[in-house]
């Protein structure tokens, strides 16, 4: 084993051997000389090497791996659903809400939210009559907003223009329903209708870059159709569903991004990224104790620029093994943005704290969605002018004037969106419980703690009440570590402020006399 690894750590950062030059991708090889201006001579396809030609190993490969996903796929609510359903329109919408929630989403998270919706509206009729709100409140916390919304238009749609009957095939999917890609219509075409159409996902995308070793930039739109070409290539004719959900089940189970289980794939006899790593220890191994490097593989990629090759600049990293394959591209920073939030509290009629919230507009991020009234903020503005701007923004909510200085700082809350890295200045305010909204403004009402948690609001805005419980907790407990559970119930008259605990000392002395 000792060897092995010394043999893994001569071959880091050895190139690809090289060969002679491609012509550039987009051209054919025919054409006139480069000499007097005319055109350079076009690239050749891909080489074999990266491509799925052979017809034997195409259907060896489709029985390994459907073999292995009868024996050890997962057992998730929409497969049995869209198993047991025989009408075809309610299977389509089975499996279309469930592609639609796994979107950027885990399988874990899903579940739930999965079997809820199902439960509510078990058919496109059933969403379709739904309000935006009621859709709001069961995908709170999912992430993504407007994946619920977009689904819920399309289900109007298919009610209202298309008589209520899904289209049956992936072009058609994707041509006529708001919100459904490529990737989506054909998930459902495939296991819904059984059309021969491949997909491709991110687990779809690792799959075949490694069994092919494809390491160029994997979301490239080149690559992109490369691999879209392979996945309906190989997709099986009989099973076209079962096959493709089977690929991304390998891509989620076994062929996963970092350490991926290679000794248990049904596939390894068919990758070259797997094929790849051993000829590079054997070449370390070769090269350590001095022996004449290996010819190399006729199957090998020898040709210079190959559109399908990692760029020469990044050279085979032995450390990283299959893994090497796929490449992505850098990604792009998440831009920043401050918000101040204000938590509006007020004592409602049974003594427990109600919050104003505020319905955010129809489009844009969080679109629909309630939250505590809140204001962007300019960068590096000074914590001063935050509270000024900020009390300026909620005299409009509560249609009387708002002093700065009564604004009670509480922290700062941090939330990753795909794109923003948001964080929000969060403040507290009680308020006086007959103060006036003002109706021209957006819709607002007063929650309580449960009402809130009910509501459609995102997952950043339950950690900014997180925030603020906190800090009412350690205000309202002497005593270290004290919190405050959710839900707690007020106390009688005469006892401690509603929502907090007894100490030790109160709790055991004894009650005085009326």
């Amino acid at each position: 084993m000792s060897q092995l690894r010394a043999a893994a750590a001569a071959g880091r950062g050895l190139r690809r051997s090289g060969g002679r030059a491609a012509p550039p991708a987009g051209q054919s090889r025919k054409g006139a000389s480069s000499r007097g201006g005319a055109p350079a001579p076009a690239p050749a396809p891909p080489p074999a090497q990266h491509l799925f030609s052979d017809p034997a190993e195409i259907e060896a490969l489709r029985g390994n791996l459907l073999a292995w996903y009868d024996k050890c796929k997962r057992d998730l609510p929409w497969r049995t659903l869209a198993a047991a359903e025989p009408d075809a329109d309610r299977r389509a919408y089975a499996v279309w809400v469930s592609e639609i929630m796994l979107q950027q989403t885990q399988v874990a998270t899903v579940i739930d939210y999965y079997n809820r919706w199902m439960q509510k509206w078990p058919t496109l009729q059933a969403l379709a009559q739904a309000s935006l709100e009621e859709v709001n409140e069961l995908w709170a916390g999912l992430g993504y907003y407007s994946r619920g919304k977009r689904l819920q238009e399309a289900a109007r749609k298919v009610v209202s223009e298309l008589a209520g009957r899904m289209p049956r095939t992936a072009e058609e999917l994707q041509k006529l329903l708001p919100g459904v890609g490529r990737y989506t219509a054909g998930a459902i075409a495939s296991i819904s209708y059984g059309q021969a159409t491949g997909v491709v996902d991110g687990n779809v995308i690792r799959v075949l870059c490694r069994l092919r070793c494809i390491g160029a930039d994997s979301s490239s739109p080149a690559v992109i159709d490369r691999l879209w070409d392979m996945a309906n290539a190989l997709v099986d004719r009989s099973r076209p569903g079962d096959f493709n959900q089977a690929l991304m089940e390998l891509g989620a189970t076994v062929c996963v991004p970092k350490a991926p289980l290679c000794g248990e794939c049904p596939l390894k006899q068919h990758c070259r990224a797997r094929s790849r790593v051993e000829k590079e220890l054997a070449f370390a191994s070769q090269k350590l104790f001095g022996k004449p490097a290996p010819v190399p593989d006729v199957e090998d990629c020898g040709v210079g620029g190959c559109p399908l090759c990692p760029p020469a600049a990044e050279p085979w990293d032995s450390s990283l093994g299959v893994t090497n394959f796929p490449r992505k591209a850098a990604k792009k920073q998440p831009r920043a943005v401050r918000t101040a939030t204000c938590v509006l509290e007020r004592r409602g009629c049974h003594g427990a704290p109600e919050y104003l919230i505020v319905q955010r507009p129809s489009s844009g991020l969080l679109a629909g969605l309630w939250e505590f009234p809140s204001l962007t903020l300019a960068q590096d503005l000074q914590e001063e002018k935050q509270r000024e701007a900020l009390a300026d923004h909620l005299q409009a909510w509560t249609g009387q004037p708002v002093a700065a200085r009564s604004l009670r700082f509480i922290g700062e809350v941090i939330h990753i969106f795909s794109h923003i890295h948001q964080t929000y200045v969060v403040y507290s305010l009680p308020v006086d419980g007959d103060m006036m909204l003002d109706p021209a403004l957006s819709p607002s009402r007063w929650v309580t703690e449960e009402e809130f948690h009910a509501s459609a609001v995102s997952t950043a805005m339950k950690k900014v009440l997180k925030a603020h419980e906190k800090q009412r907790g350690k205000e309202s407990s002497p005593g270290k570590g004290s919190k405050r559970k959710r839900g707690a119930k007020t106390q009688g008259a005469g006892s401690t402020c509603a929502g907090t605990q007894l100490s030790l000392r109160a709790f055991l002395q004894a009650p005085t006399a009326p």
